[in-house]
């Protein structure tokens, strides 16, 4: 992958995993019933998760791959609207400021937080349609295995999005607790949405 493309996919995951949401809402909410310890388990379990959704790509999008140039087209074309229909949606969130978290400051804790945090991603449909509609956007077909490079970006994701998760489950009960937290997350949503429309609107001009 080409430096300036590699630059983008990091700037992405970043900004992405930035976005206060479901993952991001159990992570805090595991700080603010615990201790930070019960955060960075919430944080590493969901990012186990990450690593099976990398693996179920690897598998699934290695196959059309190889089975159709024209089927691994169409996959590129549907991944760019979604990610078009994210930003959309982002900017509107923004647009209407509703997007206030809410976190739960019960002291109970119960169950192995870690494990949850798997199960949680895991099950995510959500997670696993991001997965298959993100990754193809920076797959170069003419230079090398598709599937050793689903698997490194989808690990470079995995990495980065537990490190925004860690650093949730450190300052997020603290940042939330914030007056000003719903102004935080529309500038966030904000610049998330015009990149994700600006990333899709780069695969539509790009070649075919």
């Amino acid at each position: 992958m080409e430096f300036n493309s590699m630059m983008l996919f990091v700037i992405a995951c970043l900004t992405i995993n930035l976005i206060p949401g479901p993952d991001v809402i159990y992570i805090v909410s595991n700080t603010m019933k615990g201790k930070m310890v019960s955060g960075m388990k919430a944080a590493l379990g969901l990012g186990v998760g990450y690593f099976f959704h990398t693996l179920a790509a690897c598998v699934g999008l290695s196959a059309i791959i190889l089975s159709s140039a024209l089927a691994f087209s169409i996959v590129k074309w549907l991944g760019a609207l979604y990610l078009a229909y994210l930003g959309v949606q982002a900017l509107i969130s923004m647009y209407k400021g509703n997007s206030q978290v809410v976190v739960s400051e019960s002291k109970d804790t119960k169950g192995n937080i870690f494990m949850q945090g798997v199960v949680v991603s895991v099950l995510n449909p959500k997670v696993a349609l991001f997965f298959l509609s993100f990754l193809p956007q920076f797959i170069n077909t003419s230079t090398g295995s598709a599937a050793s490079q689903l698997l490194v970006l989808g690990l470079i994701f995995s990495v980065l999005a537990t490190l925004c998760n860690v650093l949730y489950a450190t300052v997020g009960s603290w940042l939330f607790n914030r007056p000003n937290a719903g102004r935080y997350t529309r500038i966030l949503e904000g610049v998330s949405g015009v990149l994700l429309i600006g990333l899709a609107g780069k695969i539509a001009l790009s070649e075919r």
